[in-house]
């Protein structure tokens, strides 16, 4: 399943494409099907990020994990920045979803990205930073791009369930597409996968995660009305939901007129009995 998940994902980004923010270039490596047998996500939802670990911010200054949740639920984007194919499909992807959403990463979430290539430096974040936060925009928004050692990597990965593979005949890393939305405690809440991600799917993941604790009323009903397929990583419409709230509203459309005619009928009594 991990194995036929990757092929799909090459075989989508292979050719050469170009996005709104990067661009990706052609791969000419028919990645082994041994290592591609390693490569995969799998959803460890409900788990704990290790939040002491330690990682390199845009500016080379050592950051603990931790410090990027406290009080607000999390994306978080596990990518290379000098990847030629999917990372910048995911970023763009990302970026085209979160635009016109009326949270701002930064201020009512935090958008953070880091590096699989432990041998990337805070340079190439910084640059990516750059790119990323004027394409997104917004004066108050902000969004975190790390780069750490192996170990941090490598701990921070297997913890979200994000398997990956270097390939040294090309020097990349093969990898699938997803990111990953997590409760400002650092519990994993929701997948959501491939490289475009739905403004819908990426509010009601952030509503989740954040218990309720941003967006509006109308957020609320409308999270109700959506309910999260693990299988494909996105918020599809509730029926049985949408049944039951029409059953209630019957329910009570019929006691309303029962009311109403009640009050009609006793006043038509006491005009006749005058």
């Amino acid at each position: 399943m991990r194995v036929l998940f990757v092929f799909v994902c090459l075989l989508m980004f292979c050719s050469t494409s170009e996005g709104q923010y990067g661009q990706a270039t052609p791969s000419i490596s028919t990645p082994d099907p041994t290592v591609l047998d390693s490569v995969g996500i799998d959803q460890k939802m409900g788990d704990t990020v290790p939040l002491e670990l330690k990682f390199q911010n845009e500016s080379g200054q050592t950051v603990r994990l931790g410090s990027f949740f406290e009080k607000k639920p999390v994306i978080l984007v596990p990518a290379y920045y000098e990847c030629p194919m999917l990372c910048t499909q995911v970023l763009n992807g990302l970026l085209t979803g979160m635009r016109p959403l009326d949270l701002t990463a930064g201020v009512d979430f935090e958008v953070v990205v880091f590096s699989i290539d432990s041998g990337e430096d805070a340079q190439l974040a910084a640059a990516k930073k750059t790119v990323y936060t004027e394409g997104y925009g917004r004066d108050n928004g902000k969004l975190h791009f790390l780069t750490g050692d192996f170990q941090s990597i490598k701990e921070l990965t297997d913890a979200i369930g994000y398997h990956f593979a270097h390939d040294p005949e090309t020097d990349e890393y093969i990898h699938a597409s997803g990111i990953m939305v997590v409760t400002p405690r650092g519990k994993l809440a929701r997948y959501l996968f491939g490289v475009e991600f739905a403004p819908r799917d990426l509010k009601l993941g952030l509503l989740e995660a954040s218990e309720e604790k941003i967006g509006t009323p109308i957020d609320t009903v409308l999270l109700y009305c959506f309910q999260y397929n693990p299988l494909t990583g996105k918020y599809s419409l509730a029926v049985y939901r949408l049944v039951r709230i029409a059953g209630v509203l019957t329910v009570l459309g019929i006691i309303a007129m029962v009311f109403i005619l009640s009050r009609k009928n006793k006043q038509r009594v006491l005009q006749q009995s005058v």
